[in-house]
Protein backbone atom coordinates (compact mmCIF):
# COMPACT_ATOMS: atom_id res chain seq x y z
CA UNK A 1 0.00 0.00 0.00
CA UNK A 2 2.84 2.37 0.84
CA UNK A 3 4.53 1.61 -2.51
CA UNK A 4 1.24 2.22 -4.33
CA UNK A 5 0.83 5.56 -2.56
CA UNK A 6 4.36 6.62 -3.52
CA UNK A 7 3.72 5.71 -7.16
CA UNK A 8 0.48 7.70 -7.12
CA UNK A 9 2.21 10.76 -5.65
CA UNK A 10 4.99 10.48 -8.25
CA UNK A 11 2.42 10.32 -11.03
CA UNK A 12 0.64 13.39 -9.70
CA UNK A 13 3.94 15.31 -9.72
CA UNK A 14 4.42 14.70 -13.45
CA UNK A 15 2.91 17.10 -15.99
CA UNK A 16 -0.24 15.78 -17.63
CA UNK A 17 -0.13 16.79 -21.28
CA UNK A 18 -3.30 15.25 -22.66
CA UNK A 19 -5.44 18.40 -22.43
CA UNK A 20 -2.90 20.85 -23.75
CA UNK A 21 -4.13 23.28 -26.41
CA UNK A 22 -1.85 24.27 -29.29
CA UNK A 23 -1.56 27.60 -31.10
CA UNK A 24 0.99 27.76 -33.94
CA UNK A 25 1.50 31.28 -35.32
CA UNK A 26 3.44 31.69 -38.55
CA UNK A 27 4.63 34.98 -40.04
CA UNK A 28 5.41 35.34 -43.74
CA UNK A 29 8.80 36.73 -44.90
CA UNK A 30 9.67 38.01 -41.43
CA UNK A 31 13.39 38.36 -40.79
CA UNK A 32 15.21 36.63 -37.94
CA UNK A 33 15.88 39.90 -36.13
CA UNK A 34 12.57 41.73 -36.72
CA UNK A 35 11.00 41.02 -33.33
CA UNK A 36 12.23 43.07 -30.39
CA UNK A 37 13.22 39.95 -28.45
CA UNK A 38 15.53 38.98 -31.35
CA UNK A 39 17.24 42.37 -31.50
CA UNK A 40 14.81 44.43 -33.56
CA UNK A 41 13.69 48.01 -33.01
CA UNK A 42 10.12 47.27 -34.20
CA UNK A 43 7.58 47.39 -31.38
CA UNK A 44 6.57 43.77 -30.70
CA UNK A 45 5.58 43.80 -27.01
CA UNK A 46 3.35 40.73 -27.27
CA UNK A 47 5.99 38.54 -28.90
CA UNK A 48 8.56 39.92 -26.47
CA UNK A 49 6.33 38.95 -23.53
CA UNK A 50 5.94 35.42 -24.89
CA UNK A 51 9.72 35.18 -25.13
CA UNK A 52 10.23 36.69 -21.68
CA UNK A 53 7.89 34.14 -20.05
CA UNK A 54 8.77 31.24 -22.36
CA UNK A 55 11.72 30.14 -24.46
CA UNK A 56 13.53 31.64 -27.44
CA UNK A 57 15.31 29.26 -29.81
CA UNK A 58 18.44 30.71 -31.40
CA UNK A 59 19.17 28.00 -34.01
CA UNK A 60 15.80 27.03 -35.41
CA UNK A 61 15.24 26.54 -39.13
CA UNK A 62 12.63 26.63 -41.88
CA UNK A 63 12.95 25.56 -45.55
CA UNK A 64 13.76 29.00 -47.08
CA UNK A 65 10.37 29.30 -48.79
CA UNK A 66 6.66 29.65 -48.11
CA UNK A 67 4.98 26.48 -49.36
CA UNK A 68 7.66 23.90 -48.41
CA UNK A 69 7.83 25.30 -44.89
CA UNK A 70 4.06 25.07 -44.43
CA UNK A 71 3.96 21.47 -45.65
CA UNK A 72 6.92 20.50 -43.48
CA UNK A 73 5.42 22.22 -40.46
CA UNK A 74 2.06 20.42 -40.72
CA UNK A 75 3.33 16.98 -41.78
CA UNK A 76 6.70 16.55 -40.04
CA UNK A 77 8.38 15.60 -43.34
CA UNK A 78 10.82 17.46 -45.53
CA UNK A 79 8.77 18.93 -48.35
CA UNK A 80 10.72 16.96 -50.96
CA UNK A 81 9.64 13.68 -49.37
CA UNK A 82 5.99 14.53 -49.99
CA UNK A 83 6.17 16.20 -53.43
CA UNK A 84 5.90 19.71 -52.00
CA UNK A 85 9.30 20.87 -53.23
CA UNK A 86 11.27 19.74 -56.23
CA UNK A 87 13.91 17.06 -56.46
CA UNK A 88 16.16 16.76 -59.54
CA UNK A 89 14.17 15.14 -62.34
CA UNK A 90 11.00 14.92 -60.28
CA UNK A 91 8.02 17.27 -60.16
CA UNK A 92 6.76 18.83 -57.01
CA UNK A 93 6.95 22.33 -55.64
CA UNK A 94 4.09 24.76 -55.19
CA UNK A 95 1.75 22.62 -57.29
CA UNK A 96 2.86 19.22 -55.98
CA UNK A 97 0.37 16.75 -54.49
CA UNK A 98 1.12 14.93 -51.25
CA UNK A 99 0.92 11.17 -51.05
CA UNK A 100 -2.19 9.79 -49.27
CA UNK A 101 -0.09 8.82 -46.25
CA UNK A 102 1.35 12.35 -45.88
CA UNK A 103 -1.41 13.53 -43.57
CA UNK A 104 -1.59 16.92 -41.89
CA UNK A 105 -1.41 17.29 -38.13
CA UNK A 106 -5.19 17.70 -37.58
CA UNK A 107 -5.78 14.21 -39.02
CA UNK A 108 -3.94 12.84 -35.99
CA UNK A 109 -5.27 15.29 -33.40
CA UNK A 110 -8.98 15.02 -34.28
CA UNK A 111 -9.35 11.37 -33.25
CA UNK A 112 -7.86 12.39 -29.89
CA UNK A 113 -10.72 14.85 -29.39
CA UNK A 114 -9.07 18.05 -30.66
CA UNK A 115 -10.99 20.78 -32.44
CA UNK A 116 -8.80 22.17 -35.22
CA UNK A 117 -8.92 25.68 -36.69
CA UNK A 118 -7.06 27.50 -39.45
CA UNK A 119 -6.88 31.28 -39.91
CA UNK A 120 -4.84 32.90 -42.70
CA UNK A 121 -2.57 31.74 -45.49
CA UNK A 122 -2.83 28.12 -46.63
CA UNK A 123 -0.46 27.40 -49.57
CA UNK A 124 -0.73 23.64 -49.05
CA UNK A 125 -2.22 21.27 -51.60
CA UNK A 126 -5.87 20.35 -51.21
CA UNK A 127 -8.83 22.08 -49.53
CA UNK A 128 -8.31 23.09 -45.91
CA UNK A 129 -11.18 21.15 -44.36
CA UNK A 130 -10.06 17.99 -46.14
CA UNK A 131 -6.81 18.44 -44.24
CA UNK A 132 -8.63 17.81 -40.99
CA UNK A 133 -9.59 21.32 -39.89
CA UNK A 134 -13.08 22.06 -38.54
CA UNK A 135 -13.06 25.73 -39.57
CA UNK A 136 -10.93 27.83 -41.90
CA UNK A 137 -10.35 31.32 -43.23
CA UNK A 138 -8.17 30.84 -46.32
CA UNK A 139 -6.70 34.23 -47.24
CA UNK A 140 -5.95 33.68 -50.92
CA UNK A 141 -5.83 37.36 -51.86
CA UNK A 142 -2.13 37.99 -51.36
CA UNK A 143 -1.93 40.92 -53.76
CA UNK A 144 -4.06 43.43 -51.84
CA UNK A 145 -4.08 43.56 -48.06
CA UNK A 146 -7.11 45.87 -48.22
CA UNK A 147 -9.54 43.52 -49.96
CA UNK A 148 -11.13 40.16 -49.12
CA UNK A 149 -11.76 39.36 -52.81
CA UNK A 150 -10.81 35.77 -53.56
CA UNK A 151 -10.65 34.63 -49.94
CA UNK A 152 -12.39 31.43 -48.85
CA UNK A 153 -14.33 30.71 -45.67
CA UNK A 154 -14.60 27.00 -44.86
CA UNK A 155 -13.48 26.25 -48.42
CA UNK A 156 -16.20 28.39 -50.02
CA UNK A 157 -15.84 31.87 -51.56
CA UNK A 158 -16.08 34.56 -48.90
CA UNK A 159 -18.95 36.98 -49.57
CA UNK A 160 -19.68 39.81 -49.64
CA UNK A 161 -16.32 41.25 -50.68
CA UNK A 162 -15.03 43.87 -48.27
CA UNK A 163 -12.49 46.56 -49.04
CA UNK A 164 -10.73 49.35 -47.20
CA UNK A 165 -8.96 49.64 -43.83
CA UNK A 166 -11.52 47.46 -42.01
CA UNK A 167 -10.77 44.62 -44.46
CA UNK A 168 -7.00 44.77 -43.86
CA UNK A 169 -5.93 41.12 -43.96
CA UNK A 170 -4.01 41.11 -40.67
CA UNK A 171 -7.15 42.39 -38.92
CA UNK A 172 -9.53 39.90 -40.49
CA UNK A 173 -7.03 37.13 -39.84
CA UNK A 174 -7.10 37.89 -36.12
CA UNK A 175 -10.87 38.47 -36.14
CA UNK A 176 -11.46 34.99 -37.52
CA UNK A 177 -9.06 33.42 -35.03
CA UNK A 178 -10.80 35.15 -32.14
CA UNK A 179 -14.23 34.17 -33.47
CA UNK A 180 -13.15 30.51 -33.61
CA UNK A 181 -11.78 30.68 -30.08
CA UNK A 182 -14.94 32.31 -28.74
CA UNK A 183 -17.09 29.67 -30.39
CA UNK A 184 -14.83 26.98 -29.00
CA UNK A 185 -15.26 28.33 -25.47
CA UNK A 186 -19.04 28.51 -25.90
CA UNK A 187 -19.67 25.23 -27.70
CA UNK A 188 -16.66 22.95 -27.23
CA UNK A 189 -15.16 23.90 -23.87
CA UNK A 190 -14.65 20.25 -22.98
CA UNK A 191 -12.32 19.67 -25.95
CA UNK A 192 -8.73 20.81 -26.46
CA UNK A 193 -7.97 22.86 -29.59
CA UNK A 194 -5.26 23.23 -32.20
CA UNK A 195 -5.23 26.60 -33.96
CA UNK A 196 -2.94 27.28 -36.90
CA UNK A 197 -2.73 31.05 -37.45
CA UNK A 198 -0.79 31.98 -40.58
CA UNK A 199 -0.46 35.71 -41.13
CA UNK A 200 0.35 37.07 -44.59
CA UNK A 201 2.41 39.88 -43.04
CA UNK A 202 4.99 41.12 -43.73
CA UNK A 203 5.05 39.48 -47.21
CA UNK A 204 4.98 41.82 -50.21
CA UNK A 205 3.21 43.87 -51.45
CA UNK A 206 4.13 46.15 -48.58
CA UNK A 207 0.68 47.34 -47.48
CA UNK A 208 -0.02 48.81 -44.07
CA UNK A 209 -2.51 51.02 -42.25
CA UNK A 210 -1.54 54.72 -42.47
CA UNK A 211 -1.39 55.16 -38.70
CA UNK A 212 0.94 52.19 -38.36
CA UNK A 213 3.26 53.53 -41.07
CA UNK A 214 3.36 56.92 -39.36
CA UNK A 215 4.96 55.39 -36.27
CA UNK A 216 8.04 54.45 -38.34
CA UNK A 217 8.06 57.16 -40.98
CA UNK A 218 11.55 58.56 -40.24
CA UNK A 219 13.00 55.60 -38.34
CA UNK A 220 15.08 54.19 -41.18
CA UNK A 221 16.51 57.27 -42.86
CA UNK A 222 19.94 56.43 -41.41
CA UNK A 223 20.10 53.36 -43.62
CA UNK A 224 20.59 49.63 -43.49
CA UNK A 225 24.18 49.60 -42.24
CA UNK A 226 23.30 51.45 -39.04
CA UNK A 227 20.16 49.39 -38.59
CA UNK A 228 22.19 46.16 -38.89
CA UNK A 229 24.83 47.40 -36.47
CA UNK A 230 22.24 48.40 -33.86
CA UNK A 231 20.40 45.09 -34.09
CA UNK A 232 23.65 43.15 -33.91
CA UNK A 233 24.73 45.04 -30.80
CA UNK A 234 21.43 44.25 -29.06
CA UNK A 235 21.73 40.58 -30.01
CA UNK A 236 25.22 40.34 -28.56
CA UNK A 237 24.17 42.20 -25.41
CA UNK A 238 21.24 39.84 -24.77
CA UNK A 239 23.24 36.68 -25.52
CA UNK A 240 21.36 35.56 -28.64
CA UNK A 241 24.66 34.63 -30.32
CA UNK A 242 28.36 35.49 -30.35
CA UNK A 243 28.98 35.69 -34.10
CA UNK A 244 30.41 38.78 -35.79
CA UNK A 245 28.09 40.59 -38.18
CA UNK A 246 28.16 39.32 -41.75
CA UNK A 247 29.41 41.63 -44.48
CA UNK A 248 26.91 43.11 -46.91
CA UNK A 249 27.03 41.53 -50.36
CA UNK A 250 26.56 44.32 -52.95
CA UNK A 251 26.84 41.79 -55.78
CA UNK A 252 23.79 39.81 -54.55
CA UNK A 253 20.45 41.17 -55.66
CA UNK A 254 16.95 39.69 -55.86
CA UNK A 255 16.73 35.95 -56.64
CA UNK A 256 14.63 36.72 -59.74
CA UNK A 257 15.34 39.59 -62.10
CA UNK A 258 12.38 41.63 -63.34
CA UNK A 259 13.80 44.65 -65.18
CA UNK A 260 10.30 45.85 -66.08
CA UNK A 261 9.49 46.09 -62.37
CA UNK A 262 12.48 48.36 -61.75
CA UNK A 263 11.25 50.64 -64.51
CA UNK A 264 7.72 50.78 -63.04
CA UNK A 265 9.02 51.47 -59.53
CA UNK A 266 11.10 54.43 -60.66
CA UNK A 267 14.49 55.93 -59.80
CA UNK A 268 14.07 55.41 -56.05
CA UNK A 269 14.35 51.65 -56.34
CA UNK A 270 17.69 49.90 -55.72
CA UNK A 271 18.19 46.21 -56.38
CA UNK A 272 21.50 45.80 -54.54
CA UNK A 273 22.57 46.44 -50.92
CA UNK A 274 24.91 49.25 -51.92
CA UNK A 275 26.54 51.52 -49.32
CA UNK A 276 23.82 53.83 -47.98
CA UNK A 277 25.96 56.93 -48.48
CA UNK A 278 26.30 56.07 -52.18
CA UNK A 279 22.55 56.36 -52.77
CA UNK A 280 20.80 59.48 -53.97
CA UNK A 281 18.48 61.34 -51.63
CA UNK A 282 15.48 60.03 -53.56
CA UNK A 283 16.71 56.47 -53.22
CA UNK A 284 17.28 56.82 -49.49
CA UNK A 285 13.79 58.18 -48.91
CA UNK A 286 12.22 55.47 -51.08
CA UNK A 287 14.10 52.65 -49.35
CA UNK A 288 13.44 54.03 -45.86
CA UNK A 289 9.73 54.33 -46.68
CA UNK A 290 9.62 50.67 -47.70
CA UNK A 291 11.28 49.58 -44.47
CA UNK A 292 8.83 51.73 -42.50
CA UNK A 293 5.93 49.87 -44.11
CA UNK A 294 7.56 46.50 -43.38
CA UNK A 295 7.96 47.55 -39.74
CA UNK A 296 4.34 48.73 -39.63
CA UNK A 297 3.21 45.33 -40.89
CA UNK A 298 5.18 43.50 -38.20
CA UNK A 299 3.96 45.96 -35.55
CA UNK A 300 0.32 45.43 -36.57
CA UNK A 301 0.74 41.67 -36.61
CA UNK A 302 2.05 41.82 -33.06
CA UNK A 303 -0.91 43.95 -31.98
CA UNK A 304 -3.33 41.44 -33.49
CA UNK A 305 -1.47 38.58 -31.84
CA UNK A 306 -2.03 40.47 -28.61
CA UNK A 307 -5.80 40.42 -29.19
CA UNK A 308 -5.68 36.67 -29.79
CA UNK A 309 -3.66 36.13 -26.61
CA UNK A 310 -6.21 38.13 -24.61
CA UNK A 311 -8.97 35.85 -25.91
CA UNK A 312 -7.02 32.76 -24.82
CA UNK A 313 -6.68 34.28 -21.36
CA UNK A 314 -10.36 35.27 -21.26
CA UNK A 315 -11.48 31.70 -21.94
CA UNK A 316 -9.32 30.35 -19.11
CA UNK A 317 -7.00 28.43 -21.42
CA UNK A 318 -3.77 30.38 -20.93
CA UNK A 319 -1.90 28.01 -18.63
CA UNK A 320 -2.82 24.96 -20.69
CA UNK A 321 -1.93 26.37 -24.13
CA UNK A 322 1.39 25.88 -25.89
CA UNK A 323 1.99 28.84 -28.23
CA UNK A 324 4.66 28.61 -30.91
CA UNK A 325 5.69 31.53 -33.12
CA UNK A 326 7.94 31.28 -36.20
CA UNK A 327 8.48 32.62 -39.73
CA UNK A 328 8.25 30.61 -42.95
CA UNK A 329 11.56 31.91 -44.36
CA UNK A 330 13.97 34.78 -43.98
CA UNK A 331 13.21 38.31 -45.10
CA UNK A 332 12.86 38.68 -48.86
CA UNK A 333 15.19 40.37 -51.34
CA UNK A 334 12.61 40.01 -54.12
CA UNK A 335 11.57 43.01 -56.21
CA UNK A 336 8.60 42.63 -58.54
CA UNK A 337 5.30 44.22 -59.52
CA UNK A 338 2.23 41.99 -59.81
CA UNK A 339 -1.49 41.89 -59.01
CA UNK A 340 -2.62 44.98 -60.86
CA UNK A 341 0.59 46.97 -60.88
CA UNK A 342 2.02 49.91 -58.98
CA UNK A 343 0.81 53.51 -58.97
CA UNK A 344 3.81 55.73 -58.12
CA UNK A 345 1.45 58.64 -57.37
CA UNK A 346 -0.33 56.76 -54.57
CA UNK A 347 0.77 56.86 -50.94
CA UNK A 348 3.42 54.18 -50.29
CA UNK A 349 1.82 51.26 -48.51
CA UNK A 350 -1.66 51.89 -49.90
CA UNK A 351 -3.71 49.43 -51.95
CA UNK A 352 -2.67 50.98 -55.28
CA UNK A 353 1.05 50.46 -54.64
CA UNK A 354 3.16 47.33 -55.07
CA UNK A 355 6.41 47.56 -53.16
CA UNK A 356 8.86 44.87 -52.01
CA UNK A 357 11.49 45.18 -49.29
CA UNK A 358 14.50 44.40 -51.50
CA UNK A 359 18.01 43.20 -50.61
CA UNK A 360 19.25 46.20 -48.64
CA UNK A 361 16.80 46.19 -45.76
CA UNK A 362 16.23 42.45 -46.17
CA UNK A 363 19.88 42.04 -45.16
CA UNK A 364 19.17 44.19 -42.11
CA UNK A 365 16.07 42.20 -41.18
CA UNK A 366 18.12 38.99 -41.35
CA UNK A 367 20.87 40.37 -39.07
CA UNK A 368 23.46 38.96 -38.47
CA UNK A 369 23.17 36.41 -41.28
CA UNK A 370 23.90 36.22 -45.02
CA UNK A 371 21.43 36.05 -47.87
CA UNK A 372 17.67 35.98 -47.96
CA UNK A 373 14.52 33.99 -48.65
CA UNK A 374 15.08 31.21 -51.27
CA UNK A 375 18.79 30.84 -50.37
CA UNK A 376 19.76 28.19 -47.81
CA UNK A 377 22.48 30.26 -46.23
CA UNK A 378 21.55 31.22 -42.67
CA UNK A 379 19.67 34.37 -43.69
CA UNK A 380 17.23 32.36 -45.78
CA UNK A 381 16.53 29.48 -43.39
CA UNK A 382 16.86 30.91 -39.88
CA UNK A 383 13.63 31.64 -38.05
CA UNK A 384 12.86 32.88 -34.59
CA UNK A 385 11.02 30.28 -32.57
CA UNK A 386 9.24 31.40 -29.44
CA UNK A 387 7.65 28.74 -27.23
CA UNK A 388 5.29 29.79 -24.44
CA UNK A 389 3.52 27.27 -22.20
CA UNK A 390 2.96 28.24 -18.54
CA UNK A 391 2.16 24.72 -17.39
CA UNK A 392 4.83 22.94 -19.39
CA UNK A 393 7.83 25.31 -19.51
CA UNK A 394 9.53 26.01 -16.21
CA UNK A 395 12.73 27.65 -17.49
CA UNK A 396 11.06 30.96 -18.27
CA UNK A 397 12.95 33.52 -20.30
CA UNK A 398 15.71 31.09 -21.24
CA UNK A 399 17.44 30.67 -24.59
CA UNK A 400 17.71 27.36 -26.40
CA UNK A 401 20.64 26.87 -28.77
CA UNK A 402 19.64 23.32 -29.76
CA UNK A 403 19.31 23.22 -33.57
CA UNK A 404 15.74 22.48 -34.61
CA UNK A 405 13.57 22.57 -37.72
CA UNK A 406 9.91 23.01 -38.57
CA UNK A 407 9.76 19.23 -39.17
CA UNK A 408 10.00 18.97 -35.37
CA UNK A 409 6.67 20.68 -34.69
CA UNK A 410 4.43 17.68 -35.50
CA UNK A 411 6.27 15.15 -33.29
CA UNK A 412 6.41 17.71 -30.48
CA UNK A 413 2.67 18.34 -30.46
CA UNK A 414 1.79 14.68 -30.89
CA UNK A 415 3.96 13.69 -27.93
CA UNK A 416 2.42 16.36 -25.73
CA UNK A 417 -1.07 15.30 -26.81
CA UNK A 418 -0.26 11.66 -26.13
CA UNK A 419 -1.01 10.71 -29.74
CA UNK A 420 0.96 8.04 -31.56
CA UNK A 421 0.88 8.01 -35.34
CA UNK A 422 -0.43 4.78 -36.82
CA UNK A 423 1.89 2.55 -38.84
CA UNK A 424 -0.48 2.69 -41.80
CA UNK A 425 -2.95 5.11 -43.34
CA UNK A 426 -5.82 3.57 -45.30
CA UNK A 427 -3.78 0.45 -45.97
CA UNK A 428 -0.60 2.26 -46.97
CA UNK A 429 2.52 2.16 -44.80
CA UNK A 430 3.58 5.52 -43.41
CA UNK A 431 7.32 6.13 -43.94
CA UNK A 432 9.33 7.21 -40.89
CA UNK A 433 9.28 10.98 -40.41
CA UNK A 434 12.56 12.84 -39.85
CA UNK A 435 11.31 15.26 -37.19
CA UNK A 436 12.19 15.00 -33.49
CA UNK A 437 10.13 16.07 -30.50
CA UNK A 438 11.29 19.30 -28.86
CA UNK A 439 9.76 18.34 -25.54
CA UNK A 440 13.14 17.41 -23.96
CA UNK A 441 14.51 20.78 -25.12
CA UNK A 442 11.65 22.57 -23.36
CA UNK A 443 13.08 21.19 -20.12
CA UNK A 444 16.79 21.51 -20.91
CA UNK A 445 19.03 22.82 -23.69
CA UNK A 446 19.98 19.34 -24.84
CA UNK A 447 20.93 18.04 -28.31
CA UNK A 448 18.35 16.15 -30.32
CA UNK A 449 19.37 12.72 -31.56
CA UNK A 450 19.77 12.99 -35.33
CA UNK A 451 22.55 12.87 -37.87
CA UNK A 452 21.86 16.04 -39.81
CA UNK A 453 19.46 18.66 -41.14
CA UNK A 454 19.09 18.90 -44.91
CA UNK A 455 18.03 21.57 -47.44
CA UNK A 456 17.38 21.85 -51.16
CA UNK A 457 15.46 24.63 -52.86
CA UNK A 458 15.77 25.72 -56.49
CA UNK A 459 19.32 24.39 -56.68
CA UNK A 460 20.40 25.97 -53.39
CA UNK A 461 21.52 23.17 -51.09
CA UNK A 462 22.88 22.62 -47.59
CA UNK A 463 23.50 20.10 -44.84
CA UNK A 464 24.10 20.78 -41.16
CA UNK A 465 25.74 18.01 -39.10
CA UNK A 466 26.51 19.10 -35.57
CA UNK A 467 28.09 22.53 -35.92
CA UNK A 468 29.37 21.87 -39.44
CA UNK A 469 27.43 23.31 -42.34
CA UNK A 470 27.96 22.59 -46.00
CA UNK A 471 26.13 25.07 -48.23
CA UNK A 472 26.08 26.18 -51.85
CA UNK A 473 24.04 28.56 -53.95
CA UNK A 474 22.69 27.22 -57.24
CA UNK A 475 25.46 26.22 -59.68
CA UNK A 476 28.11 27.35 -57.18
CA UNK A 477 30.75 25.26 -55.37
CA UNK A 478 30.28 24.03 -51.83
CA UNK A 479 31.18 26.28 -48.92
CA UNK A 480 32.02 24.92 -45.47
CA UNK A 481 31.43 26.69 -42.16
CA UNK A 482 31.92 25.95 -38.48
CA UNK A 483 28.71 27.46 -37.11
CA UNK A 484 29.92 27.26 -33.51
CA UNK A 485 32.40 30.04 -34.30
CA UNK A 486 31.00 31.48 -37.52
CA UNK A 487 27.21 31.40 -37.63
CA UNK A 488 27.24 34.34 -40.07
CA UNK A 489 29.14 32.22 -42.63
CA UNK A 490 32.07 34.56 -43.18
CA UNK A 491 35.02 32.15 -43.19
CA UNK A 492 34.74 29.44 -45.83
CA UNK A 493 36.83 26.43 -44.77
CA UNK A 494 36.16 24.30 -47.88
CA UNK A 495 39.63 24.76 -49.41
CA UNK A 496 41.36 23.97 -46.10
CA UNK A 497 39.21 20.94 -45.23
CA UNK A 498 38.41 19.06 -48.46
CA UNK A 499 37.89 15.75 -46.62
CA UNK A 500 35.16 17.29 -44.46
CA UNK A 501 33.53 18.69 -47.61
CA UNK A 502 33.55 15.24 -49.22
CA UNK A 503 32.13 13.65 -46.07
CA UNK A 504 29.26 16.10 -45.78
CA UNK A 505 28.62 16.11 -49.52
CA UNK A 506 28.25 12.33 -49.41
CA UNK A 507 25.79 12.68 -46.53
CA UNK A 508 23.80 15.33 -48.42
CA UNK A 509 23.69 13.15 -51.54
CA UNK A 510 22.65 10.07 -49.57
CA UNK A 511 19.72 11.96 -48.07
CA UNK A 512 18.81 13.35 -51.50
CA UNK A 513 18.88 9.86 -53.00
CA UNK A 514 16.74 8.54 -50.15
CA UNK A 515 14.11 11.22 -50.72
CA UNK A 516 14.21 10.67 -54.48
CA UNK A 517 13.60 6.94 -54.07
CA UNK A 518 10.61 7.64 -51.83
CA UNK A 519 9.17 10.33 -54.11
CA UNK A 520 9.59 8.21 -57.28
CA UNK A 521 7.17 5.62 -55.91
CA UNK A 522 4.33 8.10 -56.34
CA UNK A 523 5.61 10.11 -59.28
CA UNK A 524 2.21 9.74 -60.99
CA UNK A 525 0.74 12.17 -58.45
CA UNK A 526 2.83 15.03 -59.81
CA UNK A 527 2.36 17.51 -62.66
CA UNK A 528 5.02 17.35 -65.42
CA UNK A 529 8.40 18.87 -64.45
CA UNK A 530 8.33 22.60 -65.16
CA UNK A 531 4.57 22.96 -64.76
CA UNK A 532 3.62 26.13 -62.92
CA UNK A 533 7.05 27.73 -63.23
CA UNK A 534 5.55 31.17 -63.68
CA UNK A 535 4.15 30.99 -60.16
CA UNK A 536 7.40 30.21 -58.39
CA UNK A 537 8.28 33.74 -57.22
CA UNK A 538 6.09 33.88 -54.14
Amino acid sequence: MKRLLLLLLAALALPVFGRTNFVVILADDMGWSDAGCYGGEIATPNLDALGRDGLRFTQFYNTARCWPTRSALLTGYYAQQIHRDELPGIGGGGRGTRQPWARLLPDYLRPAGYRCYHSGKWHIDGPVLEGGFHRSLDIRNQGDFFSTAGNFLDDKPMTPVRTGPEAYSTLINADHAIECLKDHAASHAGSPFFHYIAFIAPHFPLHALPGDIARYRDTYLQGWEKMRAARHARQIETGLHNTPLSALEPEVGPPYHFPDALEKLGPGEVNRPLPWDSLTGEQRRFQAAKMAIHAAMVDRMDREIGRILEQIKAMGAWDDTLILFASDNGASAEIMVRHGGHDPRADPGSSATYLCLGPGFSSACNTPFRRHKTWVHEGGISTPLIAHWPRGIRDKGALRSTPGHVIDIVPTLLEIAGVQKPAQWQGQPIPPAPGRSLLPVFAKDTPLQRDSLWWLHEGNRALRAGDWKLVAAKDQPWELYDLAADRAEQHDLAARMPEKVRELEAAWQARTDEFTTLAQKTLHLQPPPGAGKKKKAR
